[in-house]
């Protein structure tokens, strides 16, 4: 499948921004000079279309969030991944290390894709904000749209075939609904013109560990829609 026309692509995040300014939240993420960035990253053919987007990431201080941050965490991954995990946010060691998902509940999400045959390896992490919020709170509605269109830039960019939404705060800002993630988990939607799964996010399942058993059912859901057999099944 080709890459869309850049152009389009614009048009398409243009209209997003104006959506959400509409609805009376405040985006400075709708600036031209950041739109001239996201035109340009567009228009570039090669890998290095990421890094550029890093860059602008690391750079960034459309929302109050860049105030605090040590370093910004743009995502991780190699561009041909065919998944992408979507989390909230970065936490305290995610803010030190400008990496996604390294804390605790990184090192479940390892394990729990490795269950469900899934190499940490090849899928594609990044949250939908890129800065730490104070004390880990939920990213607030204007935090999430001003990040957007990175978010968006990314699975542009990598064109995953399914997209996995860690957590309730993910979910409902990709999915754009206020439906709580028991009801979204297990139920397959779409984000754009990707499938998306949502399922628990690995943190709440270090409070909650009782419902890892339905966090692995749905990776393995996503597992068998990318054609791989969950770790334990592959040794029937």
């Amino acid at each position: 499948m080709g890459r869309p026309d850049p152009r389009a692509s614009l048009a398409l995040l243009a209209d997003n921004l104006k959506s959400r300014s509409r609805l009376g939240l405040r985006l400075v993420a709708g600036d031209q000079a950041d739109l001239d960035r996201l035109l340009a990253f567009f228009q570039s053919s090669d890998s290095s279309s990421l890094e550029d987007l890093s860059r602008n990431v690391r750079e960034c201080k459309r929302c109050p969030l860049h105030q605090g941050r040590k370093k910004a965490v743009f995502g991780q991954g190699p561009l041909s991944a065919e998944v992408m995990f979507i989390g909230e946010a970065p936490g305290e060691k995610e803010d030190e290390k400008g990496l996604p998902f390294v804390g605790p509940a990184g090192m479940l999400l390892s394990r729990m894709l490795a269950a469900a045959g899934l190499n940490r390896e090849r899928v594609y992490i990044t949250n939908i904000v890129k800065c730490r919020p104070p004390n880990n709170r939920d990213p607030l509605p204007e935090e999430a749209a001003a990040c957007r269109p990175f978010l968006e830039a990314q699975v542009r960019a990598v064109q995953p075939k399914v997209i996995c939404a860690l957590g309730r705060p993910a979910a409902q800002a990709l999915l754009e609904t206020k439906a709580p993630i028991s009801a979204l988990r297990g139920n397959w939607h779409m984000f754009g013109q990707t499938r998306l799964l949502p399922t628990f996010h690995p943190a709440f399942l270090l409070r909650q560990p009782e419902r890892k058993a339905e966090a692995y059912l749905d990776l393995k859901a996503l597992a068998r829609e990318l054609g791989l057999r969950p770790a334990q099944e592959a040794g029937k």
